[in-house]
């Protein structure tokens, strides 16, 4: 069987994806090698694939948007929460050198990073409950989640740098999800609805009954009230057993 390739006129035209350097991380990753071998012939399709464990390799057009509204640079760091099979994290890479990554499936975390070591992308990949986010590394100028919360996490938001972004699909139902950019401007934070979404839910290893630091307190309450001004009332996205 003849190794797969990336296709001469790969990526498609998407209108709205005008980022030179996301269009150029996308035709360069090769997204064969991050998919199993019984859907590599569908690798090139725009569209997201089984990749395993109930998880998926997203759609190329979502990597591209969610990446595009992540406005990076050389320079930026990033955290991914969701590595799945690397291939967001790769493109990510192919950007920046500085990318972390937190896999809540072990093995998973495990195969995602050597692969993406084996491709020559030099991402730090680790295990763990992605909603507490790597405070060792923070902050960071993006944060992109891969999967969706019923809620924004508060650890994610505080991780953020000064103008940093936050990219995250949030809803509790599969047909009910939409995607947000958090966005830190001069220390407060601003949303906007990038678009409607679909991904696999955000698995968490930690309970949600687990007292939370106090410190995030004030972020939790900002984040209710910030999505709470725009609706008119108090969100539903938020659980506010900490307020």
């Amino acid at each position: 069987m003849n190794e797969a390739k990336i296709p001469a006129h790969w990526p498609p035209h998407w209108p709205d994806i005008t980022d030179v350097t996301v269009r150029a991380a996308i035709a360069a990753v090769p997204r064969h090698r991050f998919v199993p071998p019984e859907h590599r012939n569908q690798a090139y399709e725009d569209m997201p694939l089984p990749i395993g464990r109930g998880q998926t390799i997203s759609q190329p057009y979502i990597v591209a948007l969610m990446t595009q509204a992540l406005r990076l640079t050389p320079a930026s760091r990033v955290l991914e929460i969701g590595t799945g099979s690397g291939y967001q994290a790769a493109i990510l890479a192919h950007i920046t050198p500085h990318v972390w990554s937190i896999e809540t499936l072990p093995d998973l975390a495990e195969t995602a990073r050597a692969r993406l070591h084996g491709l020559g992308y030099e991402v730090e990949v680790q295990g763990g409950d992605g909603r507490l986010g790597w405070p060792a590394q923070a902050p960071f100028d993006g944060i992109i989640v891969t999967a969706a919360a019923p809620d924004v996490p508060p650890a994610l938001a505080a991780q953020l740098a000064e103008g940093g972004r936050l990219i995250i699909p949030v809803g509790a139902s599969l047909w009910d999800q939409s995607l947000w950019l958090i966005e830190r401007v001069r220390g407060r934070l601003r949303r906007e609805l990038l678009a409607e979404v679909r991904f696999v839910p955000l698995v968490a290893t930690t309970s949600r009954d687990q007292p939370e630091d106090p410190a995030l307190t004030d972020v939790r309450r900002e984040l209710c009230e910030l999505f709470a001004a725009h609706s008119g009332r108090r969100s539903d996205s938020f659980d506010e057993r900490y307020l």
